[in-house]
């Protein structure tokens, strides 16, 4: 990603969480910062990785290029969403709590691929640039 690194949780072992769902959550130089003011940003994730404790991987990554929709989160789907056709879907301004609650409701039911998600979430969804897009699935 341009000049900045990214630090993602390791990839789990096999089986451990290779045919769930893979959450990115952005916690780079705007995401999950002071910069968005008015949300508890260790608490967001906290309760995010607890609703999707043997759901989904949830991993933590730098900069994902997308500041502007601070905080962003990503979610990718299964092997079996994949094959269904599901494809990765950027979620911007995840600044509410309920928010994580929505997603995990997705996720629960199969995420991308496999059931819509929460019309909710329709609000949040954006497309980012097709070179950001890119390095996420490096």
């Amino acid at each position: 990603m341009s000049k900045r690194s990214r630090r993602a949780a390791p990839a789990p072992a096999a089986g451990a969480g290779a045919a769930r769902p893979m959450v990115t959550v952005c916690r780079g130089c705007c995401c999950g910062t002071p910069k968005v003011p008015g949300l508890d940003h260790a608490a967001q994730l906290r309760e995010l990785r607890q609703a999707l404790d043997g759901k989904a991987t949830v991993r933590v990554t730098d900069c994902l290029d997308a500041c502007e929709r601070a905080n962003v989160v990503v979610v990718q789907p299964s092997p079996a969403g994949r094959e269904a056709g599901g494809r990765p879907v950027w979620l911007g301004l995840v600044n509410d709590s309920d928010a994580g609650a929505d997603i995990a409701t997705w996720i629960e039911g199969g995420g991308p691929g496999l059931t819509e998600p929460p019309g909710i979430l329709d609000l949040y969804a954006f497309s980012p640039s097709r070179r950001v897009r890119a390095e996420l699935d490096e």
